[in-house]
């Protein structure tokens, strides 16, 4: 082994290392920031370590883990791709008027028993259905490429809106939405509710489903994510769309066949 590591030029130090899972204590603290969050979205480092009685500066740390930041403008609200295109958001004043006019994405912290999980969905504006989901331990590009390949299985948008974030601004996940000729729109830098719709969902779904079921694992989580969607989709009435679900709106129905990997 220490043959190789000269070779590789790698410190034997570094080949050992085995990263140390968040503590307990951390792990308590993720949660009720997420939860903070969902009430005081303006809420930045500041305030979250008043309210939880914690030094500032591990505040940022979790908050850097969640990926989110206080509701108001500033510079670097969203880490871009380096070199990335700024696409201008597209959707100020457009009246959307029918089902695959507009998609748009978002990723979500998910609080686990023994650690944490990312979520992202792709739903579809008009309808609020939601289009297709994807569960990952990361926040690598694969997970959200999967979900907007799953996406495209019922048609393709007009115009697909997400923010600046690093996964949505790589060239491997805008690939496919140029090579179909979508319209890119992305949110404004500190304009978070640019996606209001689907920040809307994420609320729903951690109080009705995450923060009730307390998961111990993704294994748990995957079926109950399963269920909860095709509840939305086509049992839960929306008080925005006069009473009627995201399925009578949508032309198509959401068929999933996967299993957690």
């Amino acid at each position: 082994m220490l043959q190789q590591c000269e070779l590789l030029g790698v410190p034997r130090s570094t080949y050992y290392y085995q990263p140390r899972p968040e503590s307990e204590e951390n792990l308590r603290l993720l949660r009720r920031l997420d939860e903070l969050y969902l009430d005081c979205p303006f809420f930045g480092s500041r305030r979250m370590a008043v309210m939880l009685e914690v030094n500032r500066k591990r505040i940022q740390r979790l908050m850097r883990i969640m990926g989110i930041e206080a509701l108001y403008p500033k510079p670097n609200l969203s880490r871009p791709a380096p070199g990335h295109q700024i696409y201008p958001y597209l959707l100020r004043g457009v009246s959307v008027e029918r089902p695959n006019q507009v998609w748009s994405t978002d990723i979500t912290y998910i609080p686990m028993h023994g650690g944490f999980l990312y979520l992202v969905a792709v739903m579809d504006w008009f309808s609020r259905f939601v289009l297709s989901w994807e569960l990952s331990n990361t926040m690598e590009t694969g997970f959200c490429l999967a979900a907007l390949e799953a996406a495209f299985r019922f048609g393709q948008p007009d115009i697909w809106n997400s923010d600046q974030g690093a996964q949505f601004t790589s060239a491997d996940f805008l690939a496919p939405l140029k090579k179909r000729g979508v319209l890119i729109s992305m949110d404004g830098r500190g304009r978070a509710l640019d996606n209001v719709f689907i920040e809307r969902l994420w609320r729903s779904l951690k109080y009705e489903l995450i923060y009730p079921g307390d998961f111990a694992s993704g294994a748990d989580l995957f079926p109950a994510l399963d269920r909860y969607f095709h509840f939305y989709n086509h049992q839960r009435p929306h008080q925005a769309l006069d009473y009627r679900t995201p399925s009578d709106l949508f032309p198509r129905r959401s068929i999933r066949k996967r299993s957690l990997s």
